[in-house]
């Protein structure tokens, strides 16, 4: 006989159970669907979830690589516990998530060209995550860029401005604890990607920039079941939204949720020398014209021109690329005198 004594009822915790669907083995195992993405992520996002289960909840799903279901899910979550005001209207969603090591971040001066051109460009990301790399909030603060504290202070300075930087912490602490981790597990998490795709202000046109080409179908997939009607993502310089002008690239987009592609070819015949170091410095005097930098202007003008060929795609590359030109030798060579290197 059993002694029933012995046999313990030990109640399962909620968010187990999601747990268990990423890790039950090769043959148990699969994808959540977009319904269970988005309940996992709301209990995560609500404080519903322990510290240990979110770490094995990342990294199964870093390890099995998600899913456009489990993106989409995730992102629907995240936006419906965030608060945005409906009354901040921008052109542009831009993320900027990895940080630079290699070059620059010469996308910054093309948020800028794009600002002068009297387009809303909304900037959000997150910063100190990976060490060695130069982090787009510390790069606006050196150039005297406006980063914002709050939703008011972001409508100030997009009507100011034409642009604002939101770190990711003013909007989802919580995302941001998670994108911390990195550190503690030793491997990026899907928050990056997610992130990428938050889109906190439902701006008509989103521009993203990822490392591994394979992301690229991934947030394409995702971006049509978010339904978002204009979105173009790159393999960018760093995994940032910059076009590295040395190499030819593909442009993934999502137009009217109907997913195409667009090869735009090398500017260069041969690839330049990397810097041996990256600086602010460096920045301001090829912004001032001080300093000789093709690879720099390339790079500022042909991301530029990614961005005006997304928002009007009626534009060919070669308008586009004439209209970054332009904007760029029209630009006020005095913006950043100021800023001490």
């Amino acid at each position: 006989m059993t002694d029933d004594s012995l046999i313990l009822d030990i109640e399962e915790h909620p968010f187990a159970q999601y747990v268990r669907i990423l890790g039950k083995g090769k043959k148990g195992s699969r994808s959540l669907s977009e319904t269970e993405a988005y309940d996992a992520m709301s209990m995560i996002l609500q404080g519903q979830a322990l510290d240990l289960q979110i770490g094995s909840f990342l990294m199964l799903l870093r390890v099995k690589e998600e899913s456009p279901e489990e993106l989409s899910g995730f992102v629907k979550a995240v936006k419906a516990n965030i608060q945005t005001p409906d009354s901040i209207e921008v052109d542009l969603d831009w993320s900027s998530y990895a940080g630079k090591r290699r070059h620059p971040p010469w996308f910054v001066f093309s948020v800028c060209l794009l600002a002068q051109m009297g387009f809303r460009v909304f900037i959000h990301g997150a910063s100190g995550h990976t060490t060695q790399r130069m982090y787009t909030e510390d790069v606006f603060r050196r150039l005297g860029l406006p980063v914002c504290n709050d939703w008011d202070d972001c409508s100030e300075q997009l009507d100011n401005t034409g642009l604002s930087y939101a770190p990711l912490r003013t909007f989802s602490p919580v995302l941001a604890e998670m994108i911390d981790m990195r550190s503690i597990l030793g491997l990026r998490s899907p928050v990056h990607s997610l992130a990428r795709l938050i889109n906190p202000l439902d701006a008509p046109n989103v521009l993203q920039g990822i490392f591994h080409p394979p992301y690229s179908h991934l947030h394409q997939q995702a971006a049509q079941k978010l339904g978002y009607s204009n979105l173009a993502v790159i393999k960018g310089e760093g995994g940032e939204i910059e076009r590295n002008p040395d190499n030819a690239i593909t442009v993934y987009h999502c137009r009217n949720k109907e997913l195409a592609e667009e090869h735009w070819p090398a500017l260069f015949p041969r690839r330049h020398v990397k810097p041996v170091e990256i600086s602010i410095k460096h920045m301001i005097n090829v912004w001032e014209g001080t300093t000789d930098d093709e690879y720099a202007v390339a790079a500022v003008t042909s991301t530029t021109a990614l961005a005006l060929r997304l928002m009007n795609g009626s534009t060919t590359q070669e308008q586009a690329t004439k209209q970054a030109e332009e904007a760029w030798h029209a630009r006020d060579t005095s913006r950043f005198s100021m800023r001490s290197p």
